[in-house]
């Protein structure tokens, strides 16, 4: 039998994440946590309206599945996030020991992998899922931006 709960399925909803984050007029990166096919965190940029440059999606992600699981590692979980994660939120996630992550589009300027940031070596990394729906998404958050100012 084949599993419905794929890298699709869950990008999908950090996707779903991510409109919220524009809606809210934040850059719209969504990041869900996942352990076991359930969804433990859900959660979207909030660096505006926390007036806090550390409140990526990434970062409320990190915590929130820490609280539910009621430890810090998280080595048995999976982040998806629409973006590639940014060098802060890569060490966090180094940490965290967290067992994968998937992302959608890659950050060619602000990206952990051009910033030569490091993941926990058991980490695994999965790039490109639904990356152009990320994109589009992102795309369409600047083009506004610009055509309000």
């Amino acid at each position: 039998m084949i599993n419905p709960f794929d890298d699709t399925y869950f990008m999908r909803k950090a996707l779903q994440e991510a409109e919220a984050a524009f809606e809210k007029g934040e850059i719209p990166v969504g990041a869900i946590i996942v352990v076991e096919d359930r969804v433990i965190a859900r959660t979207h940029n909030l660096t505006e309206l926390l007036n806090d440059v550390t409140a990526h999606a990434e970062m409320q992600a990190i915590t929130s599945a820490a609280n539910f699981l009621g430890g810090k590692y998280l080595n048995k979980c999976t982040l998806y996030v629409t973006l590639e994660p940014c060098q802060m939120c890569a060490g966090a996630l180094y940490w965290s020991q967290i067992s994968k992550i998937v992302f959608g589009a890659s950050d060619m300027q602000r990206g952990f992998k051009t910033m030569g940031t490091k993941l926990h070596p058991k980490t695994e990394v999965i790039s490109g899922v639904l990356a152009e729906e990320a994109s589009a998404l992102m795309k369409r958050f600047f083009v506004e931006k610009r055509n309000l100012n």
